[in-house]
């Protein structure tokens, strides 16, 4: 019996460690996080490289794919530090999820009704380059106000296809 019982200790503890391994928030995907500075993510074996909005480091993650947008890091007094620090993340990885369990493949009722009693969110569909609705596209939008971040699901037809967390500028 105590056998067992040590078996079913070290079968959870790996299960929650894994399932942390693939965790995404309004704030992280995996062990990267909004705001990780290059140093940081160095010490995970990732050499992040400055972005635009349309060029994003792409890094293997437990052989996922994570795009990564960075930003030059200022000072207090507003002069740039040297340092590069991440301001988005996105993934088309269906093994992230959230504490809620949705993820990538995940219904639009799905994220609804995991997310309805959220204090901010927002549903709006999307758009293409000449400003055109497109029909079969939206996105479900979390806003953490508290971590000035966002958390979108861009749904197609109706089902969650990519993942990305931003930085919330208030527009």
């Amino acid at each position: 019996m105590k056998k067992i019982t040590q078996l079913f200790l070290l079968l959870f503890t790996f299960g929650f460690i894994s399932a942390q391994e693939f965790e995404i928030s309004t704030l992280r995907i995996g062990p990267y996080k909004m705001f990780m500075k290059n140093d940081e993510a160095d010490k995970l074996g990732t050499k992040l490289k400055q972005t635009d909005y349309e060029l994003k480091n792409v890094i293997k993650y437990n052989g996922e794919t994570i795009l990564i947008g960075t930003s030059l890091d200022y000072d207090d007094k507003g002069k740039e530090n040297g340092k590069i620090i991440i301001q988005s993340l996105s993934t088309k990885s269906k093994k992230f999820k959230t504490k809620s369990g949705i993820g990538v493949g995940s219904t639009k009722d799905e994220v609804i009704n995991a997310y309805k009693n959220y204090p901010s969110y927002s549903a709006y569909p999307s758009y293409d380059d000449k400003g055109k609705i497109q029909k079969n596209t939206s996105n479900f939008v979390l806003n953490d106000l508290d971590a000035g971040t966002t958390l979108n699901f861009t749904l197609v037809d109706n089902i969650v296809t990519e993942m990305l967390i931003f930085i919330n500028e208030g527009c």
